[in-house]
């Protein structure tokens, strides 16, 4: 279920629905979650852009943001029914709702007693808040696949699907094996489950005990069958006694005990996420399966660009309606197709020197226009953004004709040589200066080879001037986005490609 559909979904479900599960409808746990109750949503964001996804969570939720001390994630406070917003953002790749956050927590020196108050806090949280926010959530989900099932693709369509959802998968399960990918010093990302031999097979129901806390008689309920979950740790910070391991085995199996879940590390219903950095420990509930920044590619390549780090690169350079913003190396597109999808009033163009990477733009464009299509049978007309096969040192347009430039350049690794960027990365950028706009033009360029790049730069600084750089991590790359400003100076006869007779110089002086 994409993100879209989710957000549209629970934009029209009231929090009361009769047809919600039981657990969501006993009173004392509505008393404690009216609508209006305000709850803590968590979100992982591509490292390096934490203040984008923040300054876009001030513009479409009017919240302020927290940016947390583990790099990639950021925290605000929404109303429960502005949970559908959320799932809107471009800027994020997972959703979390916060059970509890502790600044400050003081870990025990000793192993044992550091891991024996873990196991105490799972019973001790206010669980209840934050598992009617996920119920919700997967409500929703459910109803959706069951509506898939009854109504299945036929023909070619199914195949593609059935395909297609197979590939998902395989993507879904490489990241669950990688985590997510820190570069801080004494980062740990573990996923553990307390393994139980005395779980009943046969898919029987199981209750709660009459003993447990309230919180675990509410998401227990007569005839609802018994959830199964695992915990993922991510650890970061060398002063901890404990490894993330333990500390997920630990802590699950206190959650375990406190909810009588079953513990399923592959089909799990409720992901616990334990995060600590330092001092700081958050507990949330997952809200999210897969990564929302798969959201536009069906065709990938082998350097697909992550959607949500396209929207950031798109959003530092701040494309303005009737703007021509071009990729002139674009792969499979994830940048103009982000960019279409949410400035649909700017022009897109992506091109490429290999057919092969212009044929899986071109196919990934089609999706998003069946995409649109399908929510809005009025939507005929198309979308503003084309893809080109051409040669990155001689593009076919004119000179100062674009407003910006956005490109993942090559790093040198999976595609060309750090040794052929030394002459790539000059002529990319001589070439990109020949059609970008004299003085207003922009170009957001990400890479991974900045050695090289600022060699380039160098060389051509009377025409490029280098305005912000931003740190990413890119699959645990340290690479580096630079926003460029064009300056007013006029490329050289021989930088253009131009006669001297067709070479003109501005008589305007350049500007900061």
């Amino acid at each position: 279920m994409s993100d879209e559909e989710t957000a549209d979904t629970l934009a029209h479900m009231s929090l009361t629905d009769p047809g919600m599960p039981a657990v969501q409808r006993s009173s004392s746990d509505l008393d404690l979650n009216p609508p209006d109750a305000t709850i803590t949503i968590g979100a992982t964001v591509p490292t390096g852009f934490e203040f984008t996804a923040a300054a876009e969570v001030k513009e479409k939720l009017s919240s302020c943001c927290k940016i947390s001390k583990d790099r990639g994630k950021i925290y605000f406070n929404i109303p429960v029914d502005s949970l559908s917003q959320v799932h809107r953002l471009r800027s994020v790749d997972n959703l979390f709702v916060v059970v509890e956050e502790f600044a400050d927590y003081k870990f025990k020196e000793s192993k044992e007693a550091a891991l024996e108050d873990l196991q105490q806090l799972a019973g001790k949280l206010p669980w209840a808040h934050a598992l009617h926010v996920w119920q919700l959530n997967t409500s929703v989900k459910k109803k959706k696949i069951r509506h898939k099932q009854q109504n299945p693709a036929k023909g070619s369509r199914q195949g593609a699907a059935a395909e297609l959802g197979a590939g998902d998968a395989l993507a879904v399960a490489t990241e669950v094996q990688q985590g997510s990918s820190q570069e801080s010093a004494g980062q740990e990302p573990v996923s553990l489950l307390e393994e139980s031999s005395e779980e009943k097979e046969d898919g029987s129901d199981l209750m709660a005990t009459p003993s447990k806390e309230k919180e675990a008689d509410e998401i227990s309920s007569p005839g609802s069958p018994v959830l199964k979950y695992r915990v993922t740790c991510n650890r970061a910070g060398d002063k901890h006694s404990f490894s993330s391991n333990e500390a997920a085995r630990d802590f699950g199996g206190a959650v375990q005990e406190h909810f009588q879940w079953k513990a399923d590390m592959t089909n799990f219903d409720v992901e616990v996420l334990l995060n600590i950095h330092g001092n700081e420990l958050v507990v949330a509930i997952a809200l999210t399966e897969e990564s929302l920044h798969r959201r536009n590619i069906t065709h990938f390549g082998p350097t697909t660009l992550r959607s949500t780090l396209a929207y950031g690169m798109l959003r530092l350079c701040d494309p303005q309606p009737a703007d021509v913003v071009m990729d002139p190396m674009c792969g499979t597109g994830a940048i103009p197709i982000e960019g279409v999808s949410e400035w649909s009033r700017c022009y897109f163009l992506g091109g490429d020197n290999n057919p092969q990477a212009v044929n899986r733009t071109a196919n990934n464009i089609v999706s998003l226009l069946k995409k649109c299509q399908n929510k809005d049978s009025s939507f005929s007309w198309g979308l503003a953004v084309d893809a080109v096969h051409w040669d990155i040192f001689n593009l076919p347009l004119r000179t100062s004709s674009v407003d910006i430039i956005v490109t993942d350049m090559p790093f040198g690794k999976r595609i060309g040589s750090k040794r052929k960027n030394w002459d790539l990365y000059p002529a990319c950028l001589r070439e990109m200066s020949r059609v970008c706009r004299p003085g207003t033009g922009r170009a957001v360029l990400l890479t991974h080879d900045k050695k090289c790049f600022y060699k380039a730069l160098a060389k051509l600084g009377h025409l490029w001037r280098k305005m912000q750089t931003v740190w990413v991590n890119v699959g645990g790359l340290h690479a580096a986005v630079y926003l460029l400003k064009r300056t007013y100076t006029k490329a050289t006869a021989q930088e253009a490609g131009l006669s001297s007779a067709e070479q003109q110089v501005s008589p305007e002086e350049e500007r900061d």
